[in-house]
């Protein structure tokens, strides 16, 4: 046994234990990408950089031998600036979208990719609680959304956007309500002012998480403008009426006919926890709340939605006045997550947003590639015409038009998790076009997407170790240095017993299961 000290702290570890590993035995989670367990250390991603307190060089934990008496430092400003680098150095020939450009588009920041798979899968009520984890009335969004996420969709540069605000209000209208499962109630109390879509989400949203809700509109029924601005020809008040009931029955208390003045403003931010501002279009009234405001609504925090005074959200058209109300139902999800943090004593920064590699547009020679996974078909429109909605066959039909542009890893992706911990910028090395994307899809149960390979050498060393007939090789030299199959071989002949074992192994979304939806949902 050797004794280091590692972060000031005395460890013994056997003679031969690798620095990084020795980290490990004490709880230190040291980055890697290119570091395997079953392997032996490859050092290509530089990522596990630490420090010898003795000298101040920096050196790969991963290959390096704990000897008696190093000191280690496993991180400082030096450090993460390095990983920082190689993370940008590794991003640079990187391609592909984490998040899909409609999740990105979408305000509410709905998980459409996922939506689109269930309802081809015929999976319409599974589909319904994923659009609800972000939107509180998708039937309503459904039919007056002007859907910026479809500008989005790379599906529109090879013909037609699919159609995501029909198949949204197809599983808000045909899809079974999935049962609620709220949180234990907390003793906590909000008030939200304004039972408009913003203060209806809010409303939802924060009762699932226990905390009691008592919501006021000064008209006699909730729903704002999207009930008195819109012909019932377009939004139905029946459908309406059917979504805010489903949200009233979580336990929100509603009050009608409640105008709120000065006064009972000032008793609500004693009386309860916190307070919601979320009604319509700011008046003069405003300012008489104590609120910072200008003449285009109340000043709040881009994030979090937190006002002037510490217990008060402003969210909705009360910010600025706007007719997109699925931007009003996002600011409600987000608002609800943003009190928590607050009623929570934690630092109130709003919904995470997490590193999202992005690449553009789609040029010609890759429609192909993404049609591999979707349909050759024209969009699809509703038989019946007019304001009409999808059937089941037609939502299966306009959902398969999918490309499957998110990425399978999204949740897993060591390249991303640590993108977003190290403030990596992808642009940084960028110096020249992008390559191609290709879809190497004849494997089976896997799919390769050559251009997200950071080279880490994994799937390579394992099926070498394993022995795969072909497996995985590098082919090429320097830096057109490419992981393929060797004999240009296809990806099945490579992969016959170890694929499961590879695509677990990948660090990025380069190597993934083709059907990943039962992980995802």
């Amino acid at each position: 046994m050797i004794t280091l000290k590692i972060n000031n702290k005395e460890i013994q570890v056997e003679n031969g234990t690798s620095v990084m590993k020795a980290a490990q035995q004490m709880g230190i989670d040291v980055p890697n990408l290119c570091w395997h367990d079953e392997l032996e250390h490859f050092t290509s991603c530089m990522l596990c950089l630490v420090k010898d307190n003795g000298n101040g060089k920096l050196f790969p934990s991963c290959s390096v031998q704990a000897a008696a008496g190093m000191e280690v430092i496993t991180d400082d400003d030096e450090i993460a600036e390095a990983r920082q680098t190689a993370l940008e150095l590794l991003l640079s020939e990187h391609v592909g979208d984490c998040e899909a450009p409609c999740h990105i588009a979408c305000p509410a920041h709905m998980n459409i990719p996922l939506m689109n798979r269930l309802i081809a899968a015929g999976k319409f009520d599974e589909s319904l609680e994923v659009v609800k984890r972000d939107i509180a009335l998708p039937a309503v969004l459904g039919r007056i959304c002007p859907a910026p996420c479809e500008g989005a969709c790379h599906r529109k540069t090879v013909d037609e956007p699919v159609s995501i605000c029909l198949l949204k209000r197809f599983v808000g209208d045909e899809s079974a309500e999935p049962e609620i499962i709220q949180a234990k109630n907390t003793g906590l109390k909000v008030s939200v002012i304004g039972a408009g879509p913003a203060g209806l989400a809010a409303a939802y949203y924060l009762q699932l998480r226990g905390i009691q809700v008592t919501l006021f509109d000064k008209a006699e029924k909730a729903g704002g403008q999207v009930r008195t601005e819109i012909s019932e020809e377009i939004l139905p008040h029946d459908v309406l009426d059917k979504e805010i009931d489903l949200i009233l029955k979580t336990g929100v208390e509603f009050h009608g006919r409640k105008a709120i003045d000065n006064e009972s403003f000032a008793e609500m931010q004693s009386s309860y926890d916190a307070v919601v501002v979320a009604f319509g279009a700011v008046g003069e009234g405003t300012n008489h709340f104590g609120l910072k405001s200008t003449d285009k609504g109340i000043v709040a925090d881009r994030n979090s939605y937190q006002t002037s005074v510490e217990n008060v959200f402003a969210i909705g058209n009360a910010l600025r006045s706007s007719k997109l109300a699925v931007r009003s139902v996002g600011q409600g999800k987000e608002v609800a997550f943003s009190i928590w943090q607050y009623l929570s004593g934690q630092p109130v920064k709003g919904e995470p947003r997490m590193f999202n590699s992005r690449f553009g547009r789609l040029v010609n020679e890759e429609y192909s590639e993404y049609l591999k996974e979707s349909v050759v078909a024209k969009r699809t429109y509703p038989e019946s015409g007019g304001h009409s909605g999808f059937s089941a066959e037609e939502a299966i039909a306009e959902a398969k038009r999918c490309l499957r542009c998110d990425c399978r890893a999204i949740d897993d992706c060591k390249l991303r998790i640590y993108s977003d911990q190290y403030n990596a910028d992808q642009r940084r090395f960028k110096t020249s076009e992008r390559r191609k994307i290709t879809k190497l899809d004849t494997h089976s149960t896997l799919i390769y997407e050559p251009q997200k390979c950071i080279k880490c050498g994994i799937c390579v060393r394992l099926t070498e170790k394993l022995g795969e007939r072909f497996g995985f090789t590098y082919i090429g030299r320097g830096f057109d240095v490419e992981v393929g199959v060797p004999f240009n071989e296809d990806v099945q002949q490579a992969l016959t017993e170890t694929a499961l074992k590879v695509a677990k192994g990948c660090p990025t979304g380069a190597i993934e299961l083709k059907d990943k939806l039962k992980q995802n949902t």
